[in-house]
């Protein structure tokens, strides 16, 4: 039996990968006194590293802001956006998100949440009325050793808190190889041309992973979430975002697909040897389909997710325009899979050691289990995507980072590397 504790720490290696790093490099990295400021000299070592991963294969290229009081203090592109064309990258490089998809949905959630449009303890199915039927998968063991499914009632409805949290129950197929998740793979959930309509439904077909509410459960959850958006706006989801964020934060080149041919030649792709992105479908972005995935579906730019990212260090708000009222940020960045919360982390905990979430966005909220603690501040932002890229936003430093990279495979160990190295180039 492994301790909760324990357990804690596993789910940090599962998203960051941390086994072969020296925690002795962490010292004076965690809660740095505020006013900190950067060493130029320092921050040399951003370039070093990166340049490296290029030189040696790793990675194609990447692009790396470091913003602070509003301005920046190291903005740097390296290698190339892929390596047939060898295009330089540029603020205007396109890039897969993947899961920072889901930070761009729920901040757009939170803004239906202040319209009235919808409440977090809205049980889904006042929405989607087949989410009433649906049932739990609990792993019954035989006395052979063999394993079954038995399906049970739910002890309560999902609501839009657990979409937002991720403790809905609702799961990934292409993780884990619990009984749940391998009903997720053979129901073929991709096939086909459908739109969230369409994926809200077969979502409701399958068993929940555990009871709502219980433990932290990464999944499709943003994806029901964004259906559930969808009917109480009246409108698709791209309309939804364009109103709520982006055409408001100026975010033109961020969405869902790329169909102007000048701008698919300025998609980013890795390198021909690191092209799978290990989550069950291709994600193309140069290909239309119905569906728009909320989840992970979305591209965007540095000169984009710069502008993101400086809203929320922001508190909600930039350029003179609100996109959260002040109430509804703190709400949304406030731990609440926390103490008293009854939510339970497993080894997939994503958020990592130290970090509780809130609505959609990881938040640091103790040092963690490991000596000494990993780098970075008590409040922290983050979250990342299978694609690598990955953002910090740090509001007792008045900094956030942005890294946008296409490596399934090198990104644990780039981000890892690339947060240590801002925190050691910080000065008191």
């Amino acid at each position: 039996m492994i301790s909760q504790s324990g357990l804690r720490a596993l789910a940090c290696g599962a998203l960051m990968s941390l086994g072969a790093m020296s925690f002795a490099r962490a010292e004076g990295t965690y809660e740095i006194p505020a006013g900190a400021h950067f060493n130029q000299d320092k921050l040399a070592k951003v370039s070093e590293f990166f340049k490296n991963e290029v030189a040696t294969g790793k990675i194609a290229g990447a692009t790396v802001l470091i913003q602070q009081h509003g301005k920046p203090v190291y903005h740097e592109a390296f290698g190339v956006q892929d390596v047939v064309s060898k295009a330089p990258i540029t603020d205007k490089t396109i890039f897969r998100l993947f899961s920072m998809s889901k930070a761009i949905t729920s901040v757009v959630a939170v803004r239906l949440i202040e319209d009235g449009k919808i409440k977090l303890d809205d049980p889904v199915s006042k929405y989607i009325p087949s989410f009433a039927n649906v049932k739990v998968g609990v792993e019954k063991k035989a006395d052979d050793g063999t394993k079954s499914l038995e399906l049970v009632p739910p002890a309560r409805p999902i609501t839009v808190l657990d979409l937002m949290r991720h403790t809905s129950g609702i799961t990934y197929g292409f993780y884990g190889d619990s009984l749940v998740r391998k009903a997720y793979r053979d129901a073929n959930i991709y096939a086909g041309d459908f739109d969230l309509a369409e994926f809200a439904e077969r979502i409701a077909k399958l068993p929940l992973h555990n009871q709502p509410g219980a433990l932290w459960q990464y999944g499709h959850s943003t994806d029901i979430l964004a259906r559930v958006m969808e009917i109480a706006a009246g409108k698709p989801l791209t309309d939804i975002m364009r109103e709520k964020l982006l055409d408001p934060l100026g975010m033109v080149d961020t969405g869902f697909f790329v169909t102007a041919p000048e701008k698919q030649k300025l998609l980013a792709q890795p390198v021909p040897n690191d092209a799978d992105f290990r989550v069950g479908r291709i994600n193309d972005p140069t290909v239309v389909k119905k569906i728009q995935f909320a989840s992970g579906g979305m591209v965007t730019t540095m000169a984009d997710y710069e502008r993101f990212a400086q809203m929320l260090l922001n508190g909600g708000s930039l350029d003179g325009k609100t996109i959260l009222k002040p109430e509804t940020f703190k709400l949304m960045t406030t731990d609440q899979v926390g103490p008293g919360s009854g939510v339970d982390r497993d080894y997939f905990y994503f958020p990592g050691d130290g970090f509780g979430f809130g609505l959609g966005l990881a938040v640091r909220t103790d040092p963690g289990n490991a000596k000494p603690p990993p780098p970075g501040d008590l409040g922290e932002l983050k979250w990342d995507g299978a694609s690598g890229c990955y953002f910090v936003v740090d509001p007792k430093q008045d900094m956030f980072f942005v890294l946008l990279e296409q490596t399934p495979t090198e990104r644990q160990r780039v981000q890892r590397t690339l947060k240590q190295l801002v925190y050691e180039a910080m000065e008191k």
